[in-house]
């Protein structure tokens, strides 16, 4: 989602920076489009690393003692997020 708002940010940005040619006296749009350009960016490389994070995977090794037998067992485990989010 995150992914999607900074692209949105950064459109509606571009739009008021360089689309809209309306002047007010009160505030400048050219500079809140910048601005809403520069959110949309950090947004945007937030979602992407983020979504790097997500995919890593996570391994564990366990070594016990089997107090029946007395031999050493090891258990490997790897768990990776779900993949449906």
């Amino acid at each position: 989602m995150s992914i999607g708002a900074g692209i949105a940010l950064f459109v509606i940005g571009a739009i008021l920076a360089f689309a809209v040619n309306v002047e007010v006296e009160w505030v400048n749009l050219d500079l809140i489009g910048y601005i809403l350009m520069g959110a949309g960016f950090v947004v945007f490389v937030i979602g992407i690393i983020m979504m790097a994070r997500r995919r890593q995977t996570d391994t564990v090794t366990r070594t016990a003692v089997d107090p029946a037998a007395g031999e050493r067992v090891t258990r490997s485990s790897t768990r990776s997020p779900d993949q449906t989010v």
